[in-house]
């Protein structure tokens, strides 16, 4: 059965437009003091706020009516835009003093602090909006097929840089595709060389100074003579990442399918 995205994401609207937070809390405050039965907000309402919107409400009926339904209104209508704001909002740094949310986006958080909706929604519609992009760049590759194993540890490396490209963290893919070299690379040197290395670099060698090591040892290791040349292209690759800024789709793809031709050389035996 094919997995339809579209009424995957149209669901997700259906469902939020019913249950934004907030909407039913407002609209059922219009629809009492529509009706003349504002006091029974006495009994679910704290004191002072009763005591609040009961003065506003005797200041301007109409209008508390109108101004209740159109928070009820916009609840439900841009709900999915500020659940992705508040998502943005724990994912950036937030400058304080900046102007205050309007009213319906501050209720509504409020009644959404335990329930999580808003950010349950936001997750969901970014995940949705991932599939296919994620499904294409995931064409792009082909199986890692290696002869022998290298680690747990490479083997979860290897999956986080390959899920990051999937999910357009593309910085991260690089950074991560060094770091499964790394680990691979140690875990392949012959004790008297890994020995070296651990004490030369305090047991802090960088995929730099593993390939530095590599090349001068390369024939007593036993290592393809053209890993080198992959590898340090994914170092030149990631250290973009780490020093120069944000890397492209294409470079992403690059860093990680050198990686994982280098990894396939490297574990041919």
């Amino acid at each position: 059965m094919a997995i339809e995205i579209d009424r995957l994401q149209h669901e997700l609207l259906r469902m939020a437009d019913e249950n934004a937070p907030g909407r039913e809390f407002s609209a059922a405050i219009a629809e009492l003091a529509r009706t003349g039965r504002f006091s029974q907000l006495r009994a679910v309402l704290p004191g002072v706020v009763y005591d609040e919107l009961w003065q506003r409400y005797r200041a301007e009926p109409d209008g508390f009516v109108r101004e209740w339904d159109q928070l009820a209104h916009e609840m439900q209508k841009g709900f999915i835009q500020h659940a992705r704001q508040r998502l943005t909002s724990l994912t950036r740094l937030q400058q304080a003093g900046l102007s205050a949310a309007p009213t319906w986006q501050s209720i509504q958080r409020a009644l959404d602090s335990r329930q999580n909706d808003l950010l349950r929604a936001a997750v969901a519609a970014e995940l949705l909006d991932l599939v296919e992009p994620a499904v294409a760049r995931a064409t792009h590759l082909r199986e890692c097929v290696v002869a022998s194993s290298s680690s747990d540890e490479a083997d979860r490396y290897l999956d986080e840089a390959t899920r990051c490209y999937f999910f357009a963290l593309f910085t991260a893919c690089a950074v991560m595709c060094r770091s499964v070299l790394e680990e691979a690379i140690k875990q392949k040197l012959p004790d008297s060389l890994s020995r070296q290395v651990r004490s030369r670099y305090r047991n802090a060698a960088t995929l730099g100074n593993l390939l530095h090591e590599l090349n001068n040892n390369l024939r007593s290791t036993g290592i393809d003579p053209e890993f080198p040349r992959l590898a340090n292209l994914v170092n030149d690759i990631g250290k973009k990442a780490v020093h120069q800024g944000l890397l492209s789709e294409d470079e992403a793809r690059t860093c990680l399918q050198y990686a994982r031709e280098a990894l396939e050389m490297l574990l041919r035996s």
